[in-house]
């Protein structure tokens, strides 16, 4: 076994922390207190490639590997959430289902504005009454004539409403089995299509300066050739894109549980209590010493879920366990970076707050800890 990271991916590993502590971390806290969402920073990653890191060459991406793109999230998520899922979501939920389950076509149109970072991509699973029951879901669409005819409501969508946004992948029922059990299938909806509408960005305890907003479907139309994969493949498709997803969203966790321990680090020795910094006394460095060593267990369970998907082997079970692992671990890291700056940690002005606020969402999306702990129990036969 070999921990050392290759060279190429050392160095993009180098190029994605320099540009976070040097482009991201200047604008974040204006971002998030505004709420803007970060145009130029994704116009800037798109230009270095960043956005379509583990796709091909030959479709417009820079020929990474999931390693390489886990740990440019973690890098991004070490000073800015808002910006990590940007990329998050666009890379995992809005390009792999294009890549993975496209015809030609589709992947020569959208592709390569998308690993360019011309357009972002969005992925549409959860419902009013179907997130963790995703097989709940109530969107509706009937082909007649060439054309499906959308109808529904999506909520808790990430980058579909921004200016570049180019498609969402969207579920909906498109009939029944033979057993009289619902056909799931994946459709393409592009920005700009009659009947489809973005609405009003929600009001978030954190990720403000990303894109999140619900969306609605009235009479929506769209051509046959839109349909992604096989009708009837929706479900098999989106438990897939969901087991990519976990891996961005553990790396995620892993890079705001440093981002916190790095801040702490760095207030305790600068922070001066009883004639000396409180990095000298026992208790501050308990809980340092405790939150490093979780990260570093937590980033090889990450880094082990992303090269088991590289390998090609089943990485199902390793991605939820580092769902699970490092969504827990970022809340409970940010928790004791901000007990850590004292009173401090509870002003807007200190990265921590944010951190804080940005850590407990990576519990509950892609996938709550209850929905990580039902799959890893059912990948060890219970």
């Amino acid at each position: 076994m070999f921990f050392d990271l290759p060279d190429e991916t050392k160095a993009l590993q180098e190029s994605v922390r320099d540009f976070a502590r040097s482009e991201v971390a200047p604008a974040a806290e204006h971002l998030d207190h505004t709420k803007s969402f970060p145009y130029e920073l994704v116009a800037k990653m798109g230009e270095l490639g960043w956005m379509g890191i583990p796709f091909p060459e030959e479709v417009g991406g820079s020929g990474g590997d999931s390693l390489q793109y886990a740990i440019a999230v973690e890098e991004l998520t070490r000073i800015d959430s808002s910006v990590a899922i940007t990329l998050c979501a666009h890379t995992s939920l809005g390009t792999q289902p294009v890549y993975l389950f496209g015809t030609d076509e589709q992947k020569e149109r959208l592709l390569p504005d998308l690993c360019a970072g011309r357009k972002l991509g969005a992925f549409g699973l959860t419902e009013p009454d179907a997130g963790s029951d995703a097989g709940n879901v109530k969107t509706r669409a009937s082909l007649s004539d060439g054309v499906w005819t959308i109808d529904g409501a999506k909520q808790f969508i990430t980058n579909a409403g921004t200016d570049i946004s180019g498609h969402v992948a969207i579920t909906a029922v498109t009939g029944t089995d033979a057993n009289g059990r619902k056909e799931v299938s994946n459709l393409i909806v592009e920005n700009g299509t009659a009947g489809y509408e973005q609405g009003t960005p929600y009001r978030k305890m954190g990720w403000n300066a990303s894109d999140t907003r619900p969306l609605t479907f009235t009479d929506c139309q769209v051509p046959e050739e839109n349909l992604l994969g096989p009708r009837g493949s929706g479900f098999k498709q989106f438990l897939h894109i969901l087991d990519i997803g976990r891996i961005g969203v553990a790396a995620m966790g892993v890079g705001l549980a440093q981002g916190a321990l790095d801040e702490a680090v760095k207030y305790s020795k600068e922070r001066q209590a009883f004639g000396q910094s409180i990095s000298k006394f026992q208790a501050i460095q308990g809980k340092l010493a405790d939150m490093a060593t979780e990260i570093e267990a937590a980033r090889l369970l990450t880094y082990k879920a992303a090269w088991e998907k590289d390998q090609g082997r089943n990485f199902t079970l390793t991605a939820a366990q580092a769902k699970l692992k490092t969504g827990r671990l970022a809340v409970r890291c940010a928790e004791e970076a901000v007990q850590i700056h004292g009173g401090y940690g509870y002003i807007e002005e200190y990265p921590v707050c944010r951190m804080y606020r940005d850590a407990k969402i990576l519990t509950i999306g892609e996938g709550t800890d209850e929905v990580q702990q039902m799959v890893i129990a059912r990948a060890l036969g219970a």
